[in-house]
């Protein structure tokens, strides 16, 4: 039996769905800007990210190659707009029209749209990316110089096992919200497992408060469908009818024309998007620069000789302009402790990119230790750095090496450098209980 949609009913119905509509919809020509953008013929995981993570922007300015995310002034001219829409509507409206079938088809938008946020997230947990493991810097940071956020997403990093499972119920969510009959369930999920998130963005300073949250709207529109039917049935332990499908498609080709646009979905966000995921995890991830750094480099060294413009140093806790320690990464990047805290830059929205200028995870977030890429000329034994500092390098022994040049282009710089063989308790504890830990 169908519905009868009282005017009441109609009201808010015509105010929900131009919402929602505004909401999911790419309607925002910014958007298809960035996606005509694309070099299609070199597609990247972080393009299909960023192609899914689309919300309208009224207020944000485009940044080439990436999509960013709204604000809640964006969701307020939304609202302003479906409230205006609605009353317009409202007033012009002639006839019967059939809002059960508007229902189906907002109903299906936005549980598509639920479900690309889902698959574009749980991939990168699923391949454990998202919150990569501490970097040797990292582990040689006092704990009161990381942000917030930075301590959560490292906290994460360290079990990648934990991370891997959150993949799989978020790309479960995912899958489940492509289909009809078990779209209510992955919602459901949503609701909680990104309810979380939202909260852990707002205890944790973290950046995606807005998303999240919209993320969860949609899912509890999703669940609104069938929740009365759950409450009497599950709760109130009455009878419920099932839900009464209104196909939309109704002649023979557009059903296949919905079946071929289904597949090419499945394909482009799961098969597609997972096989692209998957390559960039085995090559070692997105966060970190792909550059190798010198070879057999890699550790932390205390500054042993200090010589700053010809005057030498000593060691001493609080000086601000003594290096502390220097720590080589596997990767083209050297890090350099200072007692002096220096503003930390702060990125706390997932962000990909593809040249190792724009992988600035292992900075982000963190005082107290100044962060250089840097080039290495084997020839002529120099380091340039990102600044184009140039600094002449020479291994004295296995565990000594001596770093002088000028820095900043005025400063004239002499370090020597004693390797420490430092052990770290992440790494000892994965002996087992069996074997004593030795720090």
């Amino acid at each position: 039996m169908a519905h009868t949609w009282k005017s009441s009913e109609k009201a808010v119905f015509r105010l929900v769905f131009l919402f929602f509509f505004l909401q999911v919809v790419p309607l925002d020509w910014k958007y298809w800007r960035h996606v005509f953008a694309i070099d299609w013929s070199a597609l990247h995981f972080g393009d299909i990210f960023y192609i899914s993570r689309y919300t309208p922007q009224w207020l944000e300015s485009y940044r080439p190659g990436k999509w960013g995310l709204f604000s809640w002034e964006d969701w307020g001219i939304n609202g302003i707009i479906a409230l205006a829409g609605a009353i317009i509507w409202g007033l012009a409206e002639k006839g019967q029209p059939d809002y059960g079938r508007l229902q189906y088809l907002l109903r299906a938008l936005v549980r598509y749209r639920l479900a690309v946020a889902l698959l574009a997230y749980g991939f990168i947990k699923l391949f454990p990316m998202q919150a990569p493991y501490p970097s040797l810097s990292h582990l040689n940071t006092a704990y009161g110089d990381f942000s917030a956020w930075k301590l959560f997403a490292l906290s994460l990093g360290i079990v990648p096992g934990y991370e891997s499972f959150l993949g799989v119920v978020e790309t479960l969510a995912g899958l489940l919200l492509l289909f009809r009959r078990t779209a209510t369930l992955g919602a459901s999920i949503v609701i909680f497992f990104t309810g979380n998130v939202f909260m852990s963005n707002l205890a944790y300073e973290g950046g995606e408060v807005v998303y999240s949250f919209y993320l969860v709207s949609l899912a509890l529109f999703v669940v609104a469908y069938d929740l009365q039917r759950i409450i009497s049935l599950i709760i109130l332990r009455r009878p419920a009818q099932p839900a009464i499908h209104r196909p939309l498609f109704i002649t023979t080709g557009w059903r296949y024309g919905k079946l071929v646009a289904k597949a090419l979905f499945i394909f482009f966000f799961v098969a597609l998007y997972g096989s692209r995921v998957y390559t960039a995890y085995a090559k070692g991830g997105y966060h970190y620069p792909a550059a190798p750094g010198l070879k057999g480099w890699e550790g932390i060294y205390n500054v042993a000789v200090f010589r700053l413009n010809g005057q030498e140093l000593p060691y001493a806790l609080n000086d601000s302009i003594r290096w502390k320690n220097v720590v080589f990464e596997k990767w083209a990047t050297l890090s350099i402790g200072i007692s002096r805290e220096n503003a930390a830059t702060v990125t706390n929205t997932e962000e990909i990119s593809v040249p190792d200028g724009g992988r600035t995870f292992e900075s982000d977030g963190v005082s107290g230790r100044r962060y250089y890429a840097y080039k290495a000329d084997t020839a002529q034994r120099v380091i340039v750095l990102a600044d184009n500092s140039r600094l002449r390098y020479e291994r004295k022994s296995d565990s000594l090496v001596v770093l002088a040049g000028l820095v900043h282009g005025t400063d004239s710089i002499y370090a020597e450098l004693q390797r420490t063989d430092k052990r770290y308790l992440l790494q000892e504890a994965k002996k087992g209980r069996r074997k004593p830990l030795k720090l």
